[in-house]
């Protein structure tokens, strides 16, 4: 039980052993890194992943030279938009069962928070939920529960992936590395987060008018 509840805390704060998996492991990280970043966007049963603060921590070793910020960019697009579309065959296919089964994992807060924020901004839900998390995994789940066309989800699907994993791999890359940044982690990327979510506060101030 103790060396799973430890596996756990590596998987959940994964951006800290970075640095030492690649001392261990090499390659093996980007592997790891595809993973997780599959698994949170993709498997409605994993929220609790750290999407966005392992493509941020992955922007500043690249920078430092731990990381190659080539095969990232690719890795990260291609496991967040596959991610997204498997969610969404998952919620089209499996949710009603799911839901039934009274997983754990998938709760009812979540399905409806993910529903309520779905229902209020449509299509647009899927490229905002990347800024989101929880809302982030569910809400194409969602979407396929809701059968969604299909050409429309994928739509918001791929235009979400290039600006979540651009903004915090850029924002990683380039301010990541600074002592600042590095002692205050956390709050930056809290304080990412929200500012990548100006755009539905601002259609929410839209619509409200």
């Amino acid at each position: 039980m103790e060396q799973f509840t430890l596996f756990l805390d590596e998987i959940i704060h994964f951006d800290r052993y970075i640095p030492y998996i690649m001392e261990s492991h090499g390659v093996l990280v980007y592997i790891l890194l595809f993973l997780i970043i599959f698994c949170e966007t993709g498997l409605v049963v994993t929220p609790f992943l750290p999407g966005d603060s392992i493509i941020f921590a992955c922007g500043a070793l690249a920078a430092a030279a731990g990381l190659n910020i080539y095969v990232l960019i690719p890795l990260f697009l291609v496991a967040a938009i596959t991610g997204d579309a498997t969610n969404y065959f998952i919620g089209n296919k499996l949710g009603c069962k799911l839901i039934a089964s009274q997983n754990r994992f998938v709760k009812p807060e979540y399905i409806y928070k993910a529903e309520a924020f779905y229902e209020k901004y449509g299509g647009k839900a899927i490229f905002l939920a990347r800024f989101v998390p929880i809302v982030r995994t569910f809400a194409p789940f969602v979407a396929g529960l809701g059968n969604m066309h299909y050409p429309r989800f994928a739509k918001y699907n791929v235009v979400g992936a290039i600006a979540w994993v651009g903004i915090f791999l850029i924002l990683g890359y380039f301010f990541g590395n600074l002592r600042f940044i590095q002692q205050n982690f956390v709050l930056v990327t809290l304080a990412i987060i929200f500012i990548s979510l100006l755009p539905m506060v601002i259609e929410v101030h839209r619509s409200k008018k």
